[in-house]
């Protein structure tokens, strides 16, 4: 580990040097590439100095206890020396964290679809509430959150919907968000007031470069028609909307949120490469069935990962086994509690791992 360490150093210098030379500011995709670069090693190499610097710190401690004599400087350095310690072990675990292999798509904008499942009118409205509570997190990590498709039902719910965020290392957050979220609550339509289980599933998809997937347009049928919706100027007078079919796959992809036809065909583009990008990784996931079964919250969509009991006021997410008692609080967007101990427990999972195969 502490020869990796030390590599990623004297790299960590050279890319400094590299970003300081004016032939990089003339070129921005390189200045930009290193830039990445550069702003992903430096949590390793910060961890890693003040590593090293304690160790000196515990040496020279060592040191002078063996030249001084007076009882109360040796308690004091004795302290030191066992605080220097502690943090060392600390340190430890957290590099060995930083090394950990990172999921290559972590840094990308997401593309998340919600889908009512079992429980009618009652799933569509839960649907519509867990797509409110993301827009609520998205605000409170500053990411740019859009609407590309809705298929709403007239009581304010979802039968379905489709929509990007924009922001520095979503797909890292929002990935342990993939699955089936149960509800149990007496539904407004229920006058015997009996709680009922309505599931919604949600897929979070990295969103993908053109240079990630490569589509070809002889595939797509594109249909061009006019927006569906509550109205206004532009919609529902223009063929505005955009409905394309990939007929290898038979996915099928409608845009109709932007006044534009130029708009909704980019954002259809956009989400059609995402669902091709998320298919080949989920075949190379299935390629990798152990890894799959280690890691928290990117397995399989079918996987039922979390209950909101309204009764109770409780949220559980069953892969870490986690119950807070603040659903108000989470339903508003406080999701991050549950994100970081998804982050933590895979983290542990995989230094577990790690370990077996060290």
């Amino acid at each position: 580990m502490f020869d990796r360490l030390e590599d990623l150093i004297i790299r960590y210098e050279e890319l400094m040097n590299d970003l300081a030379s004016p032939d990089t500011a003339n070129d921005q995709n390189k200045f930009r590439a290193l830039m990445k670069e550069q702003a992903n090693l430096a949590p390793i190499v910060t961890a890693y100095k003040e590593y090293k610097q304690k160790k000196q710190d515990v040496a020279d401690s060592l040191e002078m206890l063996e030249e001084e004599k007076d009882d109360d400087m040796r308690e004091m350095l004795k302290e030191e020396m066992s605080e220097s310690k502690k943090r060392i072990e600390e340190l430890e675990n957290e590099l060995k964290i930083l090394l950990l292999p990172k999921d290559p798509n972590d840094d990308k904008n997401v593309v998340v679809e919600i889908r009512a499942g079992a429980g009618g009118d009652e799933a569509a409205l839960f649907a519509a509430e867990i797509y409110r509570m993301y827009v609520h997190y998205a605000e409170t990590k500053h990411w740019r959150c859009e609407l590309v498709e809705a298929d709403e039902i007239g009581i304010g719910g979802m039968k379905s919907c489709t929509f990007m965020l924009t922001g520095d290392g979503a797909y890292s957050v929002m990935k342990y968000e993939s699955g089936v979220h149960r509800v149990q609550r007496v539904p407004e339509t229920e006058s015997g007031g009996r709680i009922h289980t309505s599931t919604i599933s949600v897929a979070v998809m990295p969103e993908a470069e053109e240079v990630d997937v490569e589509i070809n347009e002889n595939d797509i049928r594109i249909d061009v028609c006019r927006s569906s919706g509550a109205g206004g100027q532009c919609v529902n007078t223009t063929d505005s909307a955009v409905r394309l079919t990939h007929m290898p796959t038979g996915i099928v992809i409608y845009s109709q949120t932007e006044k534009s036809q130029i708009q909704n065909r980019a954002k259809a583009f956009a989400l059609l490469r995402a669902k091709l990008y998320d298919l080949e990784c989920q075949k190379a996931h299935d390629a990798e069935a152990e890894l799959r079964k280690s890691q928290i919250g990117t397995g399989d969509r079918s996987e039922k990962i979390r209950t909101y009991n309204f009764p109770q006021g409780r949220v559980t997410d069953h892969r870490i086994n986690l119950t807070l008692y603040k659903l108000d609080k989470i339903m508003n967007g406080d999701v991050q509690e549950i994100i970081d101990a998804c982050i933590a427990a895979d983290q542990a999972a995989k230094l577990v791992k790690m370990n077996e195969n060290a």
